[in-house]
Parts: structure tokens; C-alpha cells; sequence
């Protein structure tokens, strides 16, 4: 008989790779959970049973911020430009003011919300973005009249985020915030004469001496400076008479520091700009007052990661948003360096 060699038996190496991918994924599920990438709440899947649509009650998950208490209070940014539908950040569905209007509708039809703390970041933006979500406000304030709105401004505070402040039962600024900067603002640039040296000529087919008002390569005639002076005046005036009624001040007063000048927390305070200076806590505590209870539990809103929001997000992002470029010539509550 010939001589026998043993073999050993060689395990097949795809088991032990099928469970190392298993391992993976379930470590990346975790962390992916953990960090709130991939939250998924019983708060989702009650909004997608509710009778309101995406817009009107927006899909947002639920996050315990601080404090204690069955009384609930939604913290709110505002921060950067206040701008509709245009995406500041590849992972971001919308503007932050976008994102901050799907928050107050979504905390004006959530019964159990009591107030909303406003956190302030912003020099202003667009004239109806401002006035959209001042309304919004109000609408929060409207659907249960005993809410109550708390504004916390930071950096700056100015024109229309003060705007937007305005719907506040009380304003607070931290010592260091610049504030004001009530007025209009529209900012165009003329090239008639340069374009003229250089041999350019500006060919515009239009319906009316007016239809190009405050076009770079034409005249800007005496006239239509007077147009735009009536419409710049007739929003300002809005913006006045909206200080004088929630801030309680005499109309020549108001007037005669509203002419676009920005103040400190300290001369906005003696001029009745605002209530208070003074830090997050101060803010919490107003709140409580207000609403008449011991202590609040403040949540933030946070949207999940969906496929559909990052493609989204891509597609609304262009150069000129990279480059810091208004996408055009456009009336403005803004405090503008």
C-alpha cells in the first residue's frame, strides 16, 4: 500500500468575509444612528400620518436641547441671509431662512408648543423673505393667543432680522450685538461710460422706456430714479410703521433714527429697540416668565439625511452662490458693509 498523506481541511475564506462585511455595516449602522445621521423618530412617521401636507407640517425630527418640564418651547434660528429657496450649503435642503420657515409652521401646528425662542444671527436679506416669515410668526402667535415669542439676537440683529424680531413679546441682545439698520436698500452698478470707451454697446428690446430700470449699460434717467425712490419709500415706510406699533414708540422718533444707521445692544436698549441685554439663560428665564411657569423644555428641529435633500441641495448651488454673488438686483431689508 502506498503511503497516505494527510491534507488539511482549507476553510473557505468567504464565510469569514461575509461575516467582516456584516461586522461593518452594523458598526457603520450604529454610528450612523448615534450621530443622528440616520434619526428616525415615531415624530416622523406621525407626520407622515398627519392631514397636512410637507409644506404646511414639515417632516422635521424632534431634538431635547436643554431644560426640564412638560412645557415645550422650540428654539428657532435665523442666521445668514434671509433668503428663500436658495441653498447655502451642499448639505443643506434650503436657505437657513427656508429652513427656519419650515420650523415655525411646524411649531405653529404642534398643539403642545408654547413659545418659540428665537436665535438671531443676521444682517437681513430679502424684503418679502423678511416679511414671509414676520407673518409666519405672527400666524404661530395667532393660532393660540397665549404663545409667546422670545428673540435672542447675536453678532447682528439688523434690518431685516430686526424685522423679523419685531413679532417678539421681548428682545434680548447679548452686550456685543449690533442692531437697527432700519431702511431699504437697493444696489445696482452703472457702466454706460466705461462700456461706451470701449466700443460696447447695449442692445435691450423692451416694451417701455422703463421695463430696463437700473440696467448697467443705459442711462439712469432722472425719472426712473424717482421710480424706484417711491417704491424704496413706500417699503420703508412699512418697515417704520411696524417699529412704531410693536416697539410702542412715537412715530418722529422712530423716524428720526430709522435712517439706516446701526446701533450698539446698549443705545438700542435706551432708545427702546429692544428689552434687555443680556445671554441664552436671560432668554430661558423670559420665557418662563412669560408663559407663567416654573421651568421650560426647550427642543430644536433637525431634518434627517434623505438622498432626495442632497441631490436637491446640489442642484441649487451655482458659482455665484460660492462666490458670495447676489443672483440679482433685488430690494433689500439689509445691513450691507
Amino acid at each position: 500500500m502506498g503511503q497516505v498523506t494527510y491534507k488539511p481541511h482549507r476553510r473557505r475564506p468567504g464565510c469569514f468575509v461575509t461575516i467582516l462585511i456584516l461586522l461593518i455595516l452594523a458598526v457603520a449602522v450604529f454610528w450612523l444612528t448615534t450621530s443622528g445621521v440616520l434619526h428616525f423618530s415615531m415624530d416622523r412617521f406621525a407626520s407622515e400620518m398627519a392631514e397636512y401636507g410637507e409644506d404646511e407640517f414639515p417632516e422635521l425630527d424632534e431634538v431635547w436641547s436643554c431644560g426640564q418640564g412638560s412645557n415645550k418651547v422650540v428654539r428657532i434660528p435665523i442666521t445668514g441671509m434671509i433668503m428663500l429657496g436658495e441653498s447655502e450649503s451642499l448639505f443643506s435642503p434650503g436657505s437657513s431662512a427656508e429652513i427656519a420657515l419650515q420650523a415655525i409652521r411646524r411649531a405653529t401646528l404642534d398643539e403642545t408648543v408654547q413659545a418659540i425662542i428665537l436665535d438671531i444671527d443676521s444682517g437681513g436679506g430679502g424684503i418679502t423673505a423678511s416679511d414671509i416669515i414676520y407673518k409666519a410668526l405672527l400666524d404661530f402667535k395667532q393660532a393660540d393667543t397665549s404663545r409667546r415669542i422670545v428673540a435672542l439676537c447675536g453678532d447682528v440683529a439688523a434690518s431685516g432680522a430686526y424685522y423679523v424680531a419685531l413679532t417678539a413679546d421681548h428682545i434680548i441682545a447679548h452686550p456685543t450685538t449690533i442692531t437697527g439698520s432700519i431702511g431699504v436698500l437697493v444696489q445696482s452698478v452703472n457702466f454706460r461710460e466705461l462700456a461706451m470707451k470701449h466700443g460696447v454697446k447695449d442692445v435691450t428690446i423692451k416694451s417701455g422706456a422703463n421695463k430696463d430700470i437700473l440696467n448697467p449699460l443705459s442711462d439712469f434717467t432722472v425719472e426712473q430714479q424717482a421710480l424706484m425712490q417711491s417704491v424704496v419709500d413706500a417699503l420703508y415706510d412699512r418697515f417704520v410703521e411696524l417699529v412704531i406699533k410693536h416697539r410702542n414708540l412715537p412715530e418722529a422718533e422712530v423716524r428720526a433714527l430709522a435712517d439706516g444707521r446701526i446701533f450698539t445692544s446698549a443705545e438700542a436698549l435706551r432708545l427702546g429697540l429692544i428689552d434687555e441685554t443680556g445671554y441664552w439663560k436671560d432668554a430661558v428665564m423670559r420665557t418662563a416668565e412669560l408663559l407663567d411657569v416654573d421651568a421650560i423644555k426647550v427642543y430644536r428641529y433637525e431634518r434627517g439625511f434623505s438622498l432626495g435633500s442632497f441631490l436637491k441641495a446640489t442642484q441649487s448651488i451655482s458659482p455665484r452662490s460660492w462666490l458670495g454673488v447676489d443672483r440679482e438686483t433685488r430690494l433689500q431689508y439689509r445691513w450691507k458693509l
